[in-house]
């Protein structure tokens, strides 16, 4: 059996949205910046997909901007929001995405801002009293708090944060990447100034994705060369892919409900199926339905005398799955998340990953499989 509990990395193309864009493909190649007809129509196509995107989060199409992806849209939103807006002090936590991390560490190295990290506990949460502190003695500071991990799927409240941002004057920007098209965002309601999405973890395609800017916070352009995007983002636009993205949403926004009880109900099936059939098994981050991603899992095992194999062993199993964070995969550096939460370096941690298309006969195989190699080899 080929199981893949990898969609926190990467999903696969819904059929529609396929459909969608082969259609647009076969029949639409003109570059959307020229005047003829040809150009004109393939213009109207981003904009009709701009305009969907913008309907579902309840905003203004002129506040969605396309990029090639979240780690572009995150950039954007914090070296153009920091330097457009004259900050110099930025808050975060050593959760966040490197899309964030690395981005904001160079703005200090170059001595563009200071950066204050905040605390975080065991189960993955940021030191609300402590951001409001800081907050306090800086009020005119950025602030960048992603919705859920990407590793151990904790959710944070930015609907408070966003409040709590607006109450001192902060410019508030949240990496959305892994709950966009899982979770409903009203962004007016929300009120923030900077949302990032990537379609590609939403059954969308890869190399697209799209940055909400707040049309009361005001930024420069972070790529130069040409007047697309409004004259925010230079280069022709993924014209494909943009339309993926839009109908990957407009799925998403339509069998959300649906999709978000049967995931949690496979995530909730695995957390039992393990604690039922491998002793001393854990689970890092907050599992409790309300407080955390759904389609996120991460399990800590005892199995320590197999800890540097078992990805390789679940790989020769046909299961692919993540030991932290995809973006780093491959690489001797352990997960800086689990790490900033404190957990056991000795035990092996695997982070299975959930979506639509996945059964309850792959978790039994999986939790099979998973207790062979931690039972026999213990």
């Amino acid at each position: 059996m080929q199981v893949y509990f990898d969609n926190a990395a990467t999903t696969a193309l819904d059929p529609e949205v396929i459909k969608t864009m082969v259609e647009t493909m076969e029949s639409n190649y003109g570059n959307p910046s020229s005047i003829h007809a040809h150009g004109r129509r393939v213009k109207t196509i981003v904009e009709r997909a701009r305009k969907t995107v913008a309907g579902l989060l309840n905003v203004s199409p002129a506040e969605i901007f396309f990029t090639s992806g979240g780690t572009e849209a995150d950039n954007t939103a914090i070296v153009r929001g920091i330097i457009d807006n004259g900050i110099t002090h930025a808050i975060t936590s050593p959760l966040e995405h490197h899309a964030v991390l690395h981005t904001l560490e160079e703005l200090e190295k170059n001595g563009t801002i200071k950066l204050s990290m905040l605390h975080v506990d065991a189960l993955g949460y940021v030191d609300i009293g402590q951001l409001e502190q800081l907050l306090k003695d800086s009020p005119r500071s950025f602030v960048s708090l992603m919705h859920a991990n990407n590793e151990i799927g904790t959710l944070t409240d930015i609907e408070y944060i966003s409040a709590l941002c607006k109450q001192y004057t902060a410019i508030f920007h949240s990496d959305t990447v892994q709950t966009m098209g899982h979770f409903v965002h009203d962004l007016n309601k929300l009120q923030i100034d900077f949302v990032a999405g990537a379609a590609h973890k939403f059954h969308g395609p890869k190399g697209v994705g799209f940055l909400y800017v707040n049309h009361n916070t005001k930024i420069k352009p972070f790529i130069y060369g040409g007047a697309q995007e409004r004259n925010m983002r230079g280069g022709t636009e993924n014209v494909y892919g943009i339309v993926g993205l839009a109908k990957a949403l407009e799925i998403c926004y339509a069998q959300m409900d649906e999709h978000r009880q049967y995931i949690q109900g496979l995530k909730d099936y695995m957390i039992a199926q393990l604690t039922e059939h491998i002793p001393d098994v854990q689970f890092n981050g907050d599992i409790n339905p309300g407080n955390s991603l759904y389609t996120v899992l991460n399990v800590s095992f005892p199995c320590t005398t197999i800890a540097d194999m078992l990805l390789f062993n679940l790989d020769i199993s046909g299961i692919s799955a993540s030991g932290g964070s995809a973006c780093s995969s491959g690489s001797d550096i352990g997960s800086h998340v689990l790490t900033a939460i404190g957990v056991d370096a000795k035990r092996p941690c695997v982070r299975f990953s959930f979506c639509k298309n996945n059964t309850r006969e792959e978790i039994d195989y999986v939790v099979d499989k998973l207790r062979e190699l931690c039972l026999e080899k213990a």
